[in-house]
């Protein structure tokens, strides 16, 4: 009878098949634990509509497609989902007008009565005097906004 070569593969292969049969289970259990977000910050009125907004993370804003974003959840507290034709989020000195909004899709709430998420148009590099900005418009034509201020940490 032949001896098998004492190669790498000959010596580890039942090894490297448990690893395999263990990684699962590992990608698992990453999967089921909840990331950590920031809290949410403080409720603002925007006209009829109550909203607090809730960044998913504290890094910058990334490149999506052709333009720089930053994720938010946004919680409608007072009011409903339905009465808002359209609705937007920004980063910037000033909320972006309507006009110019609707020529792309970034930047637009979207979501569930429960939860609506955004991809924010933000510049790449965030500076103090910028603020995130949500415009509202309602079904009669009313547009109404609101602005947080940037965290300390966001801004070089």
């Amino acid at each position: 009878m032949a001896r098998r070569k004492n190669t790498f593969w000959n010596r580890n292969k039942f090894k490297l098949s448990g690893l395999i049969l263990i990684l699962p289970f590992y990608f698992l259990y990453e999967q089921l634990q909840p990331p950590e977000f920031p809290p949410v910050w403080a409720e603002k009125s925007v006209g009829p509509f109550t909203v607090a907004i809730q960044p998913m993370n504290d890094e910058a804003p990334y490149a999506h497609h052709d333009d720089w974003v930053k994720d938010f959840s946004a919680y409608v507290k007072e009011g409903k989902v339905s009465n808002i034709r359209q609705g937007y989020v920004n980063i910037g000195e000033k909320p972006i007008p309507l006009k110019t909004l609707q020529k792309d899709d970034v930047g637009i709430l979207h979501g569930s009565e429960l939860l609506q998420h955004v991809h924010a148009i933000a510049p790449q590099n965030l500076e103090p005097e910028q603020r995130v900005w949500v415009t509202l418009q309602t079904w009669n034509g009313d547009v109404h906004t609101a602005n947080w201020q940037l965290p300390d940490n966001w801004v070089k």
